[in-house]
This record gives structure tokens, C-alpha cells and sequence, in this order.
């Protein structure tokens, strides 16, 4: 299965993570959303689209919100995937920045993997367990160098993840500590 994780789009995606969201099989937006033209350029193909509320999220106020039918952005998610299970927030409400992941970690013991965005810095933590995934800014406001996402390769074995940066792989240089 393929998941593409993104966040923090504040109402403009980049035209090489939607193409990638738009063949995944499932799509995890992290909140601040900033549309619901951004969900439904994100939409897969073929697949689903997990989306939660960030701190800058206010759905009622989307143009076409009504029409489309869409009325709630929940501030939490679980989903479960070949492999194990995702935990999606948004992180704006943990305030403790230095133990970040800690806090994460304890809040979602069950999980696989935690999904959250808020910081706009792309990292990949998997110096325990659950991993903790921040995919960065999928926008154009503080992109730290450059438009993000986190591709997640998802079976019953193993995950594999790659991260984009400005439509190249890269790896993160930015690293929350785990302690």
C-alpha cells in the first residue's frame, strides 16, 4: 500500500505532491488544510483521504463546503494499514515542544506510527517506537527549503519511507531527539 503523508498546505499544494497523492492508495493530511479545493486535489485516484483539523482549520468558512457536502474535520484519526496502525493529529496541542515525541508516543501506544504536522519541519523519528512522522509543509509558507512530503511503502512485513523535498528524495536533516 502506498501512503502519502502530507500537511500544512494552508491552501496551495505543490503540483508534484498532488500527482504523488493522486496514484497513492491512501492520503494523510495532517491539518491546516486551508480549502476544500486542497482535499480535493489531494484526493488519490483510487484511494482514500484521511484528513484532520489543524489549529488553522475552519471548514465552516470554505468556499463550496456546503454544496460538496462536507461538514466536519476531525481533530484525531486512526487507520489501520497492512503492517499496523497510523495516529494522525495535527500537534498543535501538545505544548511541550522538547519531549514533542515522548508526549506523542504516550498519548498513541497502539500505534505503528503517529502522524502529525503543526511545525512545518520534516522529520522521520524512528529511534522508537511508535515512529513519529512529521511530513513538513506540503505548501508554500515556511516549506523550510522547500515543499515536503513523506511517501510511507506499507505492507503486513515492513514499511519503507521516502521523503520528498521540492519533488527530489531527500532524507530529513531536521531530528526531534526521542528522550
Amino acid at each position: 500500500m502506498q501512503i502519502i503523508i502530507l500537511s500544512d498546505t494552508h491552501g496551495y499544494v505543490e503540483p508534484f505532491i498532488q500527482t504523488l497523492a493522486n496514484e497513492a492508495d491512501l492520503v494523510i493530511h495532517a491539518g491546516d488544510i486551508g480549502g476544500l479545493d486542497v482535499l480535493e486535489s489531494v484526493t488519490p485516484n483510487r484511494g482514500k483521504l484521511i484528513p484532520v483539523r489543524g489549529n488553522n482549520d475552519w471548514p465552516e468558512t470554505w468556499p463550496g463546503r456546503r454544496e460538496s457536502g462536507f461538514s466536519v474535520l476531525e481533530e484525531n484519526a486512526e487507520y489501520d494499514v497492512p503492517g499496523g496502525l497510523i495516529a494522525i493529529e495535527h500537534g498543535h496541542r501538545i505544548w511541550d515542544t522538547q519531549n514533542y515525541h515522548q508526549r506523542l508516543r504516550a498519548k498513541h501506544p497502539k500505534a505503528r506510527a503517529i502522524v502529525y504536522g503543526h511545525t512545518h519541519i520534516r522529520c522521520v523519528d524512528q529511534s522508537a517506537n511508535p515512529w513519529v512522522l512529521n511530513p513538513g509543509a506540503a505548501g508554500r509558507e515556511r516549506n523550510k527549503g522547500g515543499s515536503s512530503c513523506i511517501c510511507l511503502e506499507a505492507n503486513e512485513e515492513s514499511w519503507q519511507i521516502i521523503e520528498y523535498q521540492s519533488g527530489e528524495i531527500k532524507p530529513s536533516d531536521l531530528m526531534f531527539s526521542a528522550s
